[in-house]
């Protein structure tokens, strides 16, 4: 395989904390099954921005051969971590720990520019930590009700001093009133016969700019015999920082979390966002050096499901209504990480056609990432906008009236992709329909 000019300037490498195990990186064969599931190596075309590409670097890292610099390193952080290679590949590569081990050796190894690390400073101070987030939304809720959004983006000045600035603003959803409230309590009792006692994870983003998700969760889970505990110590279940390797931050992040649910006496602890369900799942892998909390995260990882994965399990109770008076044509998004990561996508359609009158249709490269993938679009905006518009595309060609989509941050790549192709096309996620059909709401 060719090397890139740049890649030996310098010999820095793995340090000897878990690096990518050679074991796993020998289990690929470069059979190329994975390029064509790969979206960076759709959109980029380069062999190095690929599954296998990364793989061959890891190991000439490992063994000295090619160094960790800044062009290796951008081959590694070209990776959207959707998983969609684990899923496609024959030999049953553990893509997924690689990729992780790596991000997390990038991050304590390689010096990033100081723009770089500024940007990345800023994205892991605000996200994971919803007070924080809530104190910038102040500014934001003044900046578009001013109409100052809708002048900054039509002059576009901010995408010409700073294109990933210029992202995080382009994804901002409409910030209101709720999303200063805290409109749930800390127990919520089942109506009717008690079925189960579970608590329930807000999430960051979601508590923020969806909490009707959130509350629409409650409600469902309420009314299909669930007693809902929501522990307000409760924090970020550590997703952002995991999925880019910022180590220390991500373990301290997830005991804060299963501390917070100790003691709640809880059957099942459920989680509404595909990201966040899939860390929730990997807290045994996180914190497995961690001789203190190891054995509590496998029992917290025993305990979490998601919401979907959840109602399909135990069962609905609830009797279901019509949304419509006709039949209502709906298209599901596989989120990645509930595709390829927590290989759930069943039952969110199962689920869906429960409700009556509703059409389920499958759009092409269904498994393909919409280029969310957690805070992928803010890092690198053009690999993300290219797929999103493809996304787009696909989740329209199907006629659909709505798009059903089970993640935050793909509801939100999905609505700007639709705004820039002068589409406007209603987004929910599968459990707020599900709310509407047990409420009797007319869509």
């Amino acid at each position: 395989m060719e090397v890139s000019e740049g890649f030996l300037d310098k010999k820095v490498g793995f340090d000897g904390n878990r690096p990518p195990e050679p074991k796993l990186i020998d289990s690929c064969v470069h059979c190329g099954f994975c390029l064509s599931t790969c979206p960076s190596y759709r959109v980029l075309g380069k062999e190095m921005d690929s599954p296998r590409g990364r793989i061959y670097l890891m190991d000439g890292i490992n063994e000295g051969d090619i160094p960790l610099n800044a062009v290796t390193a951008e081959h590694f952080d070209s990776c959207l971590g959707c998983l969609a290679c684990v899923t496609a590949c024959p030999s049953g590569v553990q893509y997924d720990k690689l990729i992780s081990a790596t991000r997390h050796q990038v991050e304590r190894n390689y010096q990033r520019s100081l723009p770089e690390q500024l940007f990345r400073r800023l994205i892991f101070s605000l996200f994971p930590y919803p007070n924080f987030l809530k104190v910038l939304l102040v500014p934001l809720f003044v900046y578009q009700k001013l109409g100052l959004q809708k002048l900054v983006r039509n002059v576009g000045l901010l995408k010409r001093v700073s294109p990933r600035l210029a992202a995080m603003e382009s994804i901002l959803p409409e910030i209101t009133i709720k999303s200063f409230q805290n409109s749930l309590p800390s127990e919520i009792p089942a109506k009717g016969e008690k079925r189960y006692r579970v608590g329930m994870i807000l999430g960051c983003v979601q508590r923020l700019f969806f909490s009707p998700v959130n509350e629409a969760t409650v409600r469902v889970l309420t009314a299909n015999g669930c007693e809902v505990v929501i522990p307000e110590s409760q924090g970020c279940c550590a997703a952002l920082p995991e999925h880019q390797g910022q180590t220390e931050q991500a373990k301290a992040l997830a005991r804060q979390m299963i501390d917070s649910f100790a003691n709640t006496g809880v059957e099942f602890i459920i989680i509404n966002a595909a990201g966040c369900g899939h860390t929730l799942k990997e807290y045994g892998h996180i914190l497995a050096d961690d001789l203190e909390y190891r054995d509590k995260a496998k029992e917290f990882v025993a305990k979490v499901r998601d919401v979907q994965e959840f109602l399909m399990s135990v069962g609905l109770t609830a009797k279901l209504s019509p949304l419509t008076d006709k039949p209502l044509t709906l298209v599901y998004q596989d989120a990645c990480h509930l595709l390829h990561g927590q290989k759930i996508s069943v039952q969110p359609r199962q689920l869906l056609r429960r409700i009556p009158g509703v059409k389920l249709r499958e759009p092409l490269d269904a498994a393909i990432c919409c280029g969310s993938a957690g805070v992928y679009n803010m890092l690198q905006p053009e690999v993300a906008e290219e797929l999103g518009r493809q996304k787009a595309r696909n989740l329209l060609s199907t006629g659909a009236e709505l798009i059903a989509s089970a993640n935050p941050g793909c509801t939100l790549q999905i609505r700007k992709a639709l705004q820039s192709q002068g589409k406007e096309i209603a987004i929910a996620h599968p459990i707020e329909l599900l709310d509407y059909s047990i409420r009797g709401v007319r869509l």
